[in-house]
């Protein structure tokens, strides 16, 4: 559906593949748990698939001379204030601890996500869906978003899909072009190495 549609989001596979297992799970009565242990396999490939996306980044290593202490600064502060922005409205809006911090990583890709998630203390099937739920939106709205800023230039472009969307974002910066896809890994990337620094100190404050 997703490749028949012209690559429309809202029928992304993640999306809609997502919900089609939900409501299997729910309608055969199978607890997530048990779920999420007979798939540990996929699990560990979540990994490999984020690692394996250092190989384009290689090939145009060439775009990032001179710019990676612009970039990197650019996405220190960015992957910042992603988390504190969603948890500064959650709290405005009443969320208790155990949301706060399922939402904490909610701009990390998935396999990264889950470990921040588990040495907070975070619940983990939340953490997926807070994550799944950010990355799809976050490549949904994002042409939205460049056109209402201005945002032309393609790696500006990715380091917002990065830090924002993820992996889903890093998938579509692909589509576009690899310009946008390679700054779009590069941001993912280090948005998931800064926040798993520094979340975890921050975690006991919640």
């Amino acid at each position: 559906m997703y490749q028949r549609s012209g690559r429309k989001l809202w029928l992304h596979p993640l999306l809609t593949g997502s919900i089609v297992i939900a409501l299997a799970l729910k309608l055969l009565n199978v607890d997530y748990t048990d779920y999420k242990n007979a798939n540990w396999l996929f699990y560990q490939l979540l990994g490999l698939a984020t690692v394996s996306l250092a190989l384009p980044l290689h090939r145009e290593f060439h775009q990032l001379k001179g710019l990676f202490l612009p970039i990197t600064g650019t996405i220190a502060l960015g992957s910042g204030i992603a988390c504190a922005t969603a948890l500064a409205f959650a709290y405005v809006a009443g969320a208790g601890a155990e949301l706060l911090l399922a939402l904490a990583p909610k701009s990390v890709t998935t396999p990264i996500a889950l470990g921040i998630a588990e040495a907070i203390g975070a619940n983990t099937s939340l953490t997926t869906g807070v994550v799944i739920f950010t990355g799809v939106i976050g490549a949904l709205i994002s042409p939205m978003v460049f056109k209402l800023t201005g945002l032309t230039d393609p790696r500006g472009q990715g380091i917002v899909l990065g830090i924002n969307a993820h992996g889903v974002g890093t998938a579509r910066g692909f589509e576009v072009s690899a310009t946008v896809g390679v700054f779009a890994s590069l941001a993912m990337g280090l948005t998931g190495a800064f926040t798993a620094l520094w979340l975890p100190f921050l975690a006991g404050y919640f």
